[in-house]
C-alpha cells in the first residue's frame, strides 16, 4: 500500500464528499482526511510481545447549516451519501447558532522544518524490532535492573483540510516514538521509565532503555520524606503532567467564554515570576504538534501566552475566534478524522531569560514524575498528587531516594514562584526544562 497514491485517492472522495453535503443543504461544509501507516512493537519483559503493521484512512465531515455544525466521520468510501446525510441531520437537529461566522477563508501557509523523515516514512516491521531490541539491551546493561515493558512505533500520514471556502491544505508527516519501564530489587522494589519521541528516525534506543534501568536502580533504598514548604524541582515530566491536568484548559478560548478559567478577564495582569515565558509555536522546527496548518485550515503560528509573567493572550480555535471578533490563532487539533476539531495547544513552550542550572543551587525534593495529575481541579488550579521517582537533594550532595512523597498545592500561586531550567525536552505538545518551585510536601 502507497500512502501517496491512497491519499490522493482519499483527496478525491473528500471533494465528492463536501459536494454531497452541500447538495444535502449544507451553507458550508469541511472535510478533514487521514492516511496513515503505523509499525509498532510492544514489549513484556525480555521478550516482543507484538510486532504490528497497519494502516488506516478515513474522512471526516462538517456541515453547517443555519449556524450550527453537524458531523460525521467514515473510513468506508462506498458511504459518502449516507456520511452526508448524517451530518447535514444532525445539524439541522441541534438548531441554529447566531454565535457562529463561517468557516475559515483560504490563507498561505508556511512549511515548519524537520517534521518529515523519508526513512522513518519506509521502514519496515523488522527494523523496528531491532530498535526494540535496542531498548532491552540498554536496560539490561544496567546491573541489577531488568525490563519490564515498553515498546516503540513508528508512524507517517498525510492528512488535509478541504473547505467550501477554497481551502485545500495537504501535508505529511512522520513520528517515532519509543518507551521503557524497569524494575529493579533488592531489599525493596523500584520502578523506573524513560521514553522518547522524534519527527526523525533513530535506530538506537539503547540509551532510553538504560535510562529506565538506572532511575529504576536509583531508586532503591528509599528513605521517608520530610514534610512542610519546599523547593521542588520538577522534571519535564512531571511539569508536562502537572501543566496539562491543572493549568493548560484554563488558557484555552472555549474556557475563557465558559466562564470556566481563572484566568478570563485577566489580560495585561502579572500571572507569573516576572521572567517566565510561555508561547504556544505551531511552527516550531521538529516540534511534535508542528504542522504548516491547524485542524481547520488555518496557518499555524507563534503566539504568545505568558511574557515576563505577564498575560498576553489565549488560544483560539475557527468558532471561538469568531465569538471574540478576533483571529484564530490556529490552535484547531484534532485527534484523528473521526473526531470534532477543539482548542488545544500545538508546541506548548516554557521558556526564561534568567534559566540556569537549578540542581546545583537547590536545597530540598527533586521529582521525575507524577501520579494523579489528572485529578488536578483545572478551575481552581488545586492539586495533590503523588511523586515517582522523587529525591532529596542539596548543593554538592548525592541525591538521596525517597519511598513515598505526595506533593499539594494551586498551579496559579506556583506560576509566581517558578524558576526556569535549561535542561528542555519535548513531553508530547509541551516542551519544558526542568521548573523550580515552592509547594507544600508531605512526608512518607
Amino acid at each position: 500500500m502507497r500512502i501517496s497514491g491512497t491519499s490522493d485517492s482519499l483527496i478525491e472522495s473528500a471533494h465528492r464528499l463536501l459536494s454531497l453535503a452541500l447538495k444535502e443543504g449544507a451553507a458550508e461544509a469541511e472535510v478533514y482526511g487521514m492516511v496513515g501507516r503505523s509499525v509498532d512493537v510492544d514489549l513484556r519483559r525480555e521478550y516482543v510481545e507484538m510486532a504490528s503493521e497497519s494502516y488506516h484512512c478515513g474522512l471526516g465531515l462538517r456541515a453547517v447549516v443555519d449556524g450550527a455544525v453537524g458531523f460525521s466521520s467514515s473510513s468506508d468510501m462506498a458511504q459518502l451519501k449516507f456520511v452526508a446525510m448524517s451530518a447535514v441531520r444532525s445539524a439541522r437537529a441541534r438548531g441554529r447558532d447566531d454565535t457562529w461566522i463561517a468557516l475559515p477563508q483560504p490563507e498561505r501557509v508556511t512549511e515548519p522544518e524537520g517534521i518529515y523523515d523519508r526513512r522513518l516514512d519506509k521502514i519496515s516491521p523488522e527494523e523496528c524490532i531491532d530498535i526494540a531490541h535496542s531498548l532491552l539491551a540498554g536496560c539490561n546493561e544496567v546491573d541489577g535492573a531488568e525490563p519490564v515493558s515498553g515498546g516503540v512505533a513508528c508512524v507517517s500520514g498525510t492528512g488535509f483540510v478541504l473547505n467550501s471556502q477554497g481551502i485545500e491544505l495537504v501535508e505529511t508527516s512522520t513520528l517515532m516514538q519509543a518507551s521503557m519501564e524497569a524494575i529493579a530489587r533488592r531489599e525493596d522494589v523500584a520502578t523506573g521509565s524513560e521514553f522518547f519521541n522524534s519527527r526523525h528516525l533513530e535506530l538506537s534506543m539503547k540509551s532510553v532503555g538504560r535510562l529506565a534501568g538506572e532511575m529504576a536502580r536509583a531508586s532503591l533504598g528509599g528513605a521517608k520524606g520530610e514534610g512542610g514548604r519546599f523547593d521542588v524541582l520538577l522534571r519535564p515530566l512531571a511539569v508536562a503532567e502537572l501543566l496539562e491536568g491543572a493549568f493548560l484548559t484554563s488558557l484555552e478560548a472555549d474556557s475563557i467564554q465558559k466562564g470556566r478559567s481563572s484566568l478570563r478577564g485577566r489580560l495585561g495582569e502579572m500571572i507569573a515570576s516576572e521572567d517566565l515565558m510561555i508561547v504556544d509555536d505551531g511552527l516550531l522546527p521538529g516540534g511534535i504538534d508542528s504542522s504548516a496548518f491547524d485542524g481547520e485550515g488555518v496557518p499555524s503560528q507563534r503566539t504568545v501566552l505568558v511574557e515576563r509573567g505577564i498575560l498576553k493572550g489565549f488560544l483560539y480555535d475557527n468558532y471561538t475566534a469568531g465569538k471574540d471578533g478576533v483571529r484564530s490563532t490556529g490552535n484547531s487539533v484534532r485527534s484523528g478524522y473521526s473526531d470534532l476539531p477543539r482548542v488545544g495547544s500545538r508546541n506548548l513552550i516554557i521558556d526564561s531569560p534568567s534559566a540556569y542550572d537549578l540542581q546545583a543551587e537547590t536545597e530540598g525534593y527533586l521529582v521525575h514524575g507524577l501520579i494523579g495529575a489528572h485529578t488536578a481541579n483545572p478551575i481552581s488550579g488545586d492539586f495533590s498528587v503523588e511523586a515517582r521517582n522523587a529525591f532529596r537533594i542539596s548543593p554538592g550532595g548525592e541525591a538521596r531516594p525517597i519511598r513515598s512523597l505526595m506533593l499539594a498545592g494551586n498551579i496559579f500561586e506556583i506560576l509566581k514562584t517558578i524558576e526556569v531550567g535549561i535542561d528542555r525536552r519535548s513531553i508530547g505538545s509541551i516542551v519544558t526544562p526542568t521548573l523550580k518551585v515552592k509547594m507544600m510536601v508531605v512526608g512518607s
